[in-house]
Parts: C-alpha cells; sequence; structure tokens
C-alpha cells in the first residue's frame, strides 16, 4: 500500500484529504507542523509528500520541509498544496524540487489523479529491465529501470520530473519538443513559466558537475532540444 504523508496546519483540512485519499486505498500519515513530519520522515520516507507552505507561525515552513525532504531523497515525489497562488510561490516550490504545485481550490478527484500520474512513474523503476531502459548520449547515461541519470559518470540527482524532461529530450537528439510533449512525458499540466523554471533547474544541476554543460537548447516559440 503506498503511503502518502500530509503536512497541513489545519485539522478539517487534514482530515479531509487524509479520509478522501484512504477512500482511495492509500496509507496516510498526517502531520500538522515542520518538526514533526521531518521526524518521521528521517525515520521512515513516505510514497509521496503532499505539503502545506504555511504551517501555522511557521509562514514559509513548507519550502523548509521540501529542502530538508529532498536532503534525504532526490526521488520522492512532492506536490505543493497550498492556499498561495502567486507566480513566485509556485516557481519556488518547484525551483526547490518539487513536482507538482496545487492550489487548494483543486478537487479531489483532480488531486487523486495528479497523484496516481506520479505513482504510475515512479513505478516504471519497478518493470523489467529493457534494452530502452537504458538511454545513452556521450557523457549522458539515464537508467529508467533504477531512475538515476549520470554525466560524465557523476551521478545527477533529478527528481522524478526532471527525469522524465531529461529523458523526453535525449530520447531524440536534435528534434524540438514543445512544452505539451514535455508535459505528455512528464505527466504534468502546467503553465509555461513552470516548464521553464524545470529546464533551468535541470540545466543547473548538470552544471553543477560541469560548468560547460549546454547539452539543453532553448528553441524560442518552439520548445527545447537536447543538442546533439
Amino acid at each position: 500500500m503506498r503511503r502518502i504523508a500530509i503536512v497541513e496546519d489545519e485539522p478539517a483540512i487534514r482530515a479531509n484529504y487524509a479520509d478522501a485519499l484512504r477512500r482511495h486505498g492509500y496509507e496516510v500519515a498526517s502531520y500538522a507542523n515542520r518538526a514533526d513530519a521531518l521526524a518521521a520522515f528521517r525515520t521512515r520516507l513516505p510514497d509521496l509528500a503532499l505539503v502545506d507552505i504555511g504551517l501555522s507561525d511557521d509562514v514559509d515552513g513548507g519550502f523548509a520541509l521540501v529542502r530538508d525532504l529532498r536532503a534525504l531523497s532526490a526521488a520522492v515525489p512532492i506536490i505543493f498544496l497550498s492556499a498561495r497562488d502567486s507566480d513566485f510561490d509556485i516557481v519556488a516550490g518547484l525551483r526547490l524540487g518539487a513536482d507538482d504545485y496545487l492550489t487548494k481550490d483543486v478537487s479531489l478527484p483532480h488531486l487523486a489523479a495528479r497523484i496516481a500520474a506520479l505513482f504510475r512513474r515512479s513505478e516504471l523503476s519497478a518493470a523489467p529491465p529493457a534494452t530502452e531502459d537504458i538511454v545513452e548520449r556521450g557523457p549522458l547515461a539515464l537508467d529508467v529501470k533504477r531512475m538515476t541519470a549520470h554525466w560524465q559518470g557523476g551521478r545527477v540527482d533529478l527528481t522524478l520530473t526532471e527525469f522524465w524532461m531529461v529523458h523526453a529530450l535525449a530520447r531524440h537528439p536534435g528534434h524540438v519538443k514543445d512544452r505539451d510533449a514535455l508535459m505528455r512525458d512528464a505527466s504534468i499540466v502546467v503553465d509555461d513559466s513552470t516548464i521553464t523554471s524545470h529546464v533551468k533547474r535541470i540545466r543547473r544541476k548538470f552544471q553543477a558537475l560541469d560548468p560547460a554543460f549546454d547539452r539543453i537548447d532553448t528553441v524560442y516559440g518552439m520548445g527545447y532540444r537536447w543538442r546533439e
């Protein structure tokens, strides 16, 4: 049974989400604050985390928690679920490594669908090995079975969303992928600025290993491509 962690300071909202997700067959662990959630994550990582940004008096506590969770695991799917809907908060959340960002006016069926999409991607790591499980493009090596990326032999810690975006681009070097295609391949539905934020974060991660990294081209007005 998949275990979902909900970090939400409002008891009624927390209980509502927990009940809905249990009805979908998930095990749910609920936390009201950053400290309790982080202590639990250090003992046992969830299979997915739903995190609010403002946690009582800790105005940006969710941001700090996600930063800590990403330090514990690069692969755990994370969704911000917040009443805050500014571009600044959305971009900040994604830059911290969240896979998705939803506002609290989202319907419960929509939330469940987004969670299921993230789990479908993570389940691919348990699929039987196949030839297409390994993508090698020069210094780049992607292992779909293990959901790992390496550049020049060094590990690049990508989130699930980032991994599938790199995979989509690297499978067909030189081919331009528009934003709709990247969203389909990464199983996300976001606006153009969010795609741009993901790409910038991916570039920074590769450049941390190789400052000369320049394989992801922006094709203005069209999308992105992996440069041969």
